[in-house]
């Protein structure tokens, strides 16, 4: 039940046996595959693999720290939303620095390198980073449910303070759901049949458990995506019918700043769909070969080429979304891009030039934005949206 499942049924296959995959395809000639062991295209995949490891460890590094970075650094986005996409970012960060270096190593080897307390630890590490980003997004989502669709709950002076609590509460969560699969991981044996021969590998049971094996990439997929997905489709599903109806219900007073209101909304909402989307598309495959895994193998392991390309393709695809976020974010924010250059290059980005203030006096626009912008945080903020949102939007 970790983040790519380096200790469970998929990992007998992924932890273990991906080198031994590898090996058996370049020692093995098969009817679809002449390789031998001096042959070129073993090489080329191992190449492959690590190039595409080195972009993602050091893309998701650079990404995700200068995302930090920007919270910490400017006071303008240290704002309710902005606090779980920070959480969100140190979750990809204890992946990358952790699962990926260790996975890219089971390529070159069969059996575990890193002993039975680091068979147990990473496990740990995986599932706390994978439940940190899916919880996180669910999170966010009723937050963005809550902005919306009940925009009158008026903000309180420590909401930041609750927002940091929910945040830690995820990361709690998530260890506490990691600590079985820590306790039950250990090293055991299992069998290559094309070139008989065993070997030792961290998972949380023996491959020939086949009712635990399924009843474990049953719970994995459920828990850590059917049911956060389905809980966010709701949520969703709430937002776009209020955001449907805002639209024909906007105040007669000032339907500029109305619609801008609705329309900055929008963008947040879509920021938000946009990191969920990604996570899901990232993460379909390597659940459904899990799955598959869990349910063909009994004693032993899949060493076919198709097998491993499926194997790296799921794998890589799922890594890769522990770095895609900061540059979804860079792609949608316009304000989150200027930051992000300026820290990126060391220069400052020019900014878009103010509107000038509204008169002090009481008139009926500025009434309208009184009553709108004491929630202003939870409607939309500095790092999800743009510059042109009026000041009393970005306040928290």
């Amino acid at each position: 039940m970790s983040r790519v499942y380096l200790h469970s049924s998929n990992q007998t296959s992924c932890a273990s046996t991906n080198g031994t995959e590898l090996k058996s395809i370049t020692d093995n000639e098969t009817t679809n595959e002449k390789w031998t062991e001096d042959s070129f295209p073993g090489l080329e995949i191992l190449c492959t693999i690590y190039v595409t490891y080195a972009v993602i460890i050091s893309v998701g590094l650079l990404g995700n720290a200068i995302l930090i970075k920007v919270f910490f650094k400017i006071k303008s986005m240290q704002t309710v939303p902005n606090i779980f996409i920070t959480s969100l970012a140190f979750g990809d960060l204890l992946l990358l620095l952790t699962c990926v270096p260790v996975d890219a190593t089971r390529y070159l080897v069969d059996t575990w390198l890193f002993g039975r307390i680091g068979c147990k630890l990473l496990s740990f590490i995986q599932l706390t980073s994978v439940g940190v980003s899916v919880f996180t997004l669910t999170v966010l989502s009723a937050d963005r449910y809550r902005a919306i669709v009940k925009p009158l709950e008026l903000q309180t002076s420590d909401a930041l303070l609750k927002t940091c609590c929910k945040a830690g509460c995820v990361w709690i969560v998530s260890m506490i759901l990691a600590i079985p699969e820590a306790v039950f991981s250990d090293l055991y044996s299992f069998s290559n049949p094309e070139k008989n021969v065993t070997f030792e590998a961290c998972a949380p049971y023996p491959v020939s458990e086949k009712i635990l094996q399924e009843a474990h990439s049953l719970v994995c997929f459920l828990v850590f995506y059917i049911v956060p997905l389905a809980i966010i489709s709701v949520y969703y599903f709430l937002i776009a019918r209020t955001l449907y109806k805002s639209t024909f219900n906007m105040p007669a007073e000032e339907p500029g700043h109305a619609r801008k209101q609705i329309e900055s909304r929008k963008r947040v909402a879509k920021t938000v769909l946009v990191l969920v989307a990604l996570f899901a598309f990232c993460w379909l495959p390597n659940h459904i070969l899990y799955l598959y895994r869990s349910f063909t193998y009994h004693s032993s392991v899949d060493a076919s080429a198709f097998h491993l390309v499926a194997t790296i393709f799921s794998r890589a695809l799922a890594f890769s979304n522990s770095c895609v976020n900061p540059f979804a974010l860079y792609w949608l924010s316009k304000s989150f891009r200027q930051h992000f250059k300026k820290q990126l290059w060391g220069c400052r980005a020019p900014l878009r030039a103010r509107p000038p203030r509204a008169p002090q006096g009481r008139s009926p626009a500025r009434a309208l934005s009184g009553t709108g912008s004491a929630h202003g945080s939870d409607i939309s903020v500095t790092l999800l949206t743009d510059c042109s949102i009026t000041k009393e939007e970005e306040s928290v």
